[in-house]
């Protein structure tokens, strides 16, 4: 691990594991019985394993390897639901009503590839992508309460409004958004040129970002049916961040670029961008630090960087040479969870610097 002179803050390494393959997927887990918190993560071998904050090293595994991709994982918004599905089509859905988690359902969906899903934030329903379809399964019934037809190809992303009343899904053409309360309703439609690649809302709800085939990044304020577009970018747009403290700051990243686009007070003037260089390689993940301005972006070069105010480099991470998957901030801001191409798994924790406590 290397440092840039910056901050009273620096990142060090807390602990560390290996998965057998390819880190897909990593997130954090509410208080369990016992624990602080607990990080879930999943490997391209099949492999999910819950690492419980009080004792890392007592990993549990909620299931093994078997060659088959888990390619994402999702939490319910009360913290009681974790969702795991990939290339066999399977989704499995564990309860944790105590320290040990138990496996309440699986949906079949095979051959069908599920590699996205989320839940609503407010409500127990569980969104997954089944080629030209997106499934919405209830937990409060057990049953799947919506079967949507996305049409013009495979579901791309999937979101949900942070109402939790609204799901979003990208795709070939567009962006279509769902209003729970009437699934037989017509959606929404944002229409793109060429496809919706990533999609996120802004924390409080008003715009609507959508990364697009065409090297573009479409920004539409919710009731305005003028979106903005931002062009120049050197490849597709696949990473999109909302910061939660200052509305709207959007941060994107393309090839091994970020650009972090911030609306400006003179409607003429629009959006105004900087970029931030540090990466040698693709991109893979970025994410804004809870309650701060902080960004973190992981890359195939093996580097995670962390942008003081979302402007100036404060640390570079390393630990993955093959290079880094993905990357978590837990909801606290005081750890940082990140996955490798190797199947490397690191957590650091934010310390004073030059003292020799956590700031926990």
């Amino acid at each position: 691990m290397s440092s840039v002179k910056t901050a009273n803050q620096i990142l060090e390494l807390r602990w560390q594991d290996s998965l057998e393959d390819y880190v897909t997927a990593i997130a954090w887990l509410p208080a369990l019985t016992g624990a602080k918190t607990s990080l879930v993560a999943s490997s391209a071998a099949g492999e999910v394993w819950l690492y419980p904050d009080k004792d890392p090293a007592q990993r549990i595994c909620l299931q093994e390897s078997n060659s088959q991709s888990v390619d994402c994982l999702s939490i319910s918004g009360d913290g009681q639901f974790l969702a795991a599905a990939g290339q066999n089509g399977q989704v499995k859905i564990w309860r944790f009503p105590s320290a040990y988690p138990e496996l309440i359902t699986t949906l079949e969906n095979a051959p069908a590839w599920v590699d996205r899903m989320a839940w609503s934030p407010t409500q127990n329903l569980l969104a997954f992508s089944i080629g030209k379809y997106v499934q919405v399964w209830d937990a409060t019934t057990g049953e799947i309460a919506a079967t949507l037809n996305f049409e013009s190809s495979s579901a791309l992303d999937i979101t949900w409004h942070p109402d939790g009343q609204r799901l979003t899904v990208a795709g070939y053409q567009g962006v279509k958004i769902w209003n729970s309360q009437d699934w037989e309703d017509d959606p929404y439609l944002l229409t793109i040129p060429s496809a919706s690649l990533a999609i996120a809302w802004s924390p409080d709800g008003k715009y609507i970002a959508s990364g697009n085939l065409d090297l573009t990044i479409t920004v539409l304020e919710w009731d305005n049916p003028h979106p903005w577009v931002m062009r120049g970018f050197s490849g597709k747009v696949r990473q999109l961040a909302w910061s939660k403290t200052r509305s709207p700051l959007l941060a994107c990243s393309s090839a091994e670029s970020i650009v972090v686009w911030e609306k400006h007070s003179d409607v003429a003037i629009g959006w105004e961008g900087r970029v931030l260089e540090g990466h040698l390689a693709a991109i893979q993940s970025i994410q804004f630090q809870p309650d701060s301005l902080s960004l973190t972006s992981a890359a195939a070069d093996g580097r995670i960087c962390w942008w003081q105010k979302s402007e100036k480099m404060a640390q570079i991470l390393e630990g993955a040479p093959q290079g880094f998957s993905c990357l978590a901030w837990h909801p606290q801001g005081n750890l940082l969870a990140a996955g490798g191409q190797n199947g490397e798994l690191l957590v650091w924790t934010k310390v004073m610097k030059g003292q020799g406590f956590s700031k926990r």
